[in-house]
């Protein structure tokens, strides 16, 4: 009876062992898949779009962005950047951003006008003559249009100048008869464009970015306005035979990412975020400037030819334009008194002979 006492004892203790080892393996197995969920729940994934084509410089320098970022943040932030235009265009990318399905976009600043109209005061056509009356500008009311947009509902960390749109089409354009009867493409959100053109008599047609270069192939399009650069990384100058130098106006990209995701990653990783997508757009900002002048030599030893504008028609331009951007900014504008003063601050500018001394002063 001892002994056989002793051997229940034996293997009563032998299975509370094993019990004990089942009940350890099960609680480090739910241990470490507990924090193997925390880590993969800290991660947030922002999905971007953008009409940028895949293997461009800007899609380069986005990815060594995200790369940045995943790495400063630990893998807390990840940035997926998806070109090329395959998740549509603007209107398309702004609903998957309402639903969740992005978290942002690389926009022109036209794509956003529906959510805030103001971010389009330097695109309006035909305010500006020159990158110096910009840069002036720009000095001025940069952060006051971020701001805006951030309360509109967006993030985002700065413009990247695209340099100013000219016109391009296979007939030379010196006067307004060059222009009737021509179909000429309006970016989809240019509302003031639209407006200016159809009152010259002119005939418009909306279109997405992603869809100019069928247009130009398939005789929907006759003219298009754009800057050199663009209309070289985006192949339309193989339609195209003349380039106006006139700047009809100045175009910017902007990235722009939806307040609610943002705001859900910490503040560290928002400060890292912003510093190392700041940093992204402000050398696109730079690089652009260069790429657009190279661009236009390239066109031009590409076979297209200057067809310069006369000065009448030129004023005439300017004059309607004016009138449909007060007009529509009064209609439209978040900040009604916004256009007005930029007028003023280009007149100040151009009061004091539009010199680089200028530029400097606006920081001050």
């Amino acid at each position: 009876m001892i002994i056989f006492n002793g051997e229940v004892n034996f293997m009563t203790r032998l299975g509370n062992i094993r019990v004990g080892n089942l009940r350890l393996a099960k609680f480090l197995f739910v241990g470490i898949a507990a924090v193997m969920f925390s880590l993969t729940a800290q991660a947030a994934v922002f999905k971007i779009a953008t009409v940028v084509p895949e293997g461009s410089d800007w899609m380069l320098e986005f990815r060594t962005a995200a790369e940045k970022i995943k790495t400063r943040t630990e893998g807390r932030v990840i940035f997926k950047f998806y070109g090329g235009g395959i998740m549509g265009n603007d209107k398309k990318v702004l609903k998957k951003i309402r639903i969740g399905q992005l978290q942002g976009g690389a926009f022109s600043t036209g794509g956003l006008v529906d959510k805030y109209h103001d971010i389009e005061l330097y695109g309006l056509p035909f305010v500006f003559n020159s990158q110096a009356e910009v840069d002036y500008v720009r000095e001025k009311y940069d952060a006051q249009l971020l701001a805006g947009l951030r309360e509109a509902g967006f993030m985002s960390f700065g413009f990247a100048g695209g340099g100013f749109a000219n016109f391009m089409s296979g007939d030379p354009i010196h006067g307004q008869q060059d222009l009737e009867g021509r179909k000429l493409w309006i970016p989809d959100g240019d509302f003031s464009s639209f407006t200016a053109l159809k009152m010259m008599n002119l005939s418009p047609v909306v279109l997405p970015l992603s869809d100019v270069l069928t247009g130009l192939q398939t005789g929907l399009l006759d003219v298009v306005v754009a800057p050199p650069s663009v209309a070289l990384l985006l192949q339309w100058y193989t339609k195209v035979s003349y380039i106006n130098p006139l700047p009809v106006s100045f175009t910017l990209g902007i990235l722009a990412i939806d307040n609610r995701a943002f705001d859900r990653i910490s503040e560290a990783d928002q400060d890292i975020v912003t510093e190392v997508m700041t940093d992204t757009y402000v050398h696109f900002d730079q690089a652009n400037r260069i790429a657009n002048v190279k661009a236009e030599e390239t066109l031009l030893k590409n076979g297209l030819q200057l067809a310069e504008a006369n000065d009448e028609i030129i004023s005439y331009w300017r004059g309607v334009a004016k009138e449909t951007n007060a007009k529509i900014w009064t209609e439209k504008a978040v900040d009604k008194n916004l256009l007005a003063e930029l007028v003023a601050v280009l007149a100040e500018y151009r009061a004091m002979g539009g010199s680089d001394e200028a530029v400097a002063n606006a920081v001050q």
